[in-house]
């Protein structure tokens, strides 16, 4: 259908997730492969579950014995990815979909300010937990303590989410204006800093660490093939990650992962 009208599917493909090749060609494409590698790590029946679709069809689909409808490929897109707002901008003017149009609008908004108030991030993530739902009011200061913010930051973050219409303030308690699931893709200098940012917080924390936190390393040397394979290990267990995360309720407890992989090529 996209090529007939002129849409570069697999342009668009591409540019929605850099890291994955559509092979084939207009009308024969590869799309049970795009899918298994957009999918990673994560479960059929997980995958399956989130859509309420059998395992046996998903397979299918997976194996590419059999084709999604193109409604049952967004929804396989947005069960693995949350970003199918995302997929379909690369594909027409979203403003021509009315039923991603706003979803798409308020996830903008809210990259935005991930880049430019990285904290905002965090302070959303805080917001809609059960433990904040649960309150009779908003406390600042409980929510600065905790992020380990200061209440000016957390005061100037909130002012930020409201003035860009991502929250809003209702019988005395901040609520989100719709479901945000933040995408920091964004212009490679902005995305540096933005990396940056997280790097430092949990450096700040590596001295001191929280009893459930995770800091681990391992330098050490491989075959140029093995690296590759542990290149796409992490890959992988990012976009598993987010899947999980997308999927997951209640929402009980806010955390940062920072996945590093540092090569020093040896000539």
């Amino acid at each position: 259908m996209a090529h007939r009208v002129g849409v570069d599917a697999a342009g668009a493909l591409g540019r929605f997730a850099p890291g994955i090749t559509l092979g084939g060609s207009p009308g024969s494409y590869e799309l049970g492969a795009w899918m298994r590698s957009l999918l990673g790590p994560t479960r059929v029946v997980e995958i399956a579950r989130r859509m309420h679709r059998s395992r046996p069809t998903v397979s299918r689909w997976l194996s590419g014995t059999a084709q999604p409808r193109l409604h049952e490929f967004l929804e396989f897109v947005d069960a693995s990815t949350a970003r199918v707002p995302d997929l379909v901008a690369e594909i027409v003017p979203i403003a021509q979909v009315p039923a991603l149009a706003a979803r798409y609008e308020v996830t903008r908004a809210a990259r935005r300010l991930a880049f430019e108030e990285p904290w905002t991030e965090g302070i959303l993530r805080v917001l809609e937990t059960e433990q904040y739902r649960a309150r009779s009011r908003h406390d600042s200061g409980w929510l600065a303590s905790v992020l380990g913010l200061s209440k000016s930051e957390v005061a100037h973050c909130l002012e930020r989410l409201v003035h860009a219409e991502v929250l809003r303030r209702d019988q005395g308690k901040y609520v989100e204006v719709g479901s945000l699931n933040v995408d920091t893709r964004g212009g490679r200098d902005a995305l540096r800093a933005l990396k940056a940012h997280w790097a430092k917080v949990a450096m700040e924390r590596a001295p001191d660490p929280h009893p459930d936190d995770f800091l681990a390393y391992n330098v050490f040397s491989a075959s140029k093939e093995d690296m590759a394979r542990i290149r796409d290990v992490l890959r992988s267990s990012f976009r598993e990650i987010r899947a999980i995360v997308a999927a997951s309720k209640p929402l009980e407890e806010v955390a940062l992962v920072n996945l590093h992989y540092l090569d020093w090529p040896v000539r």
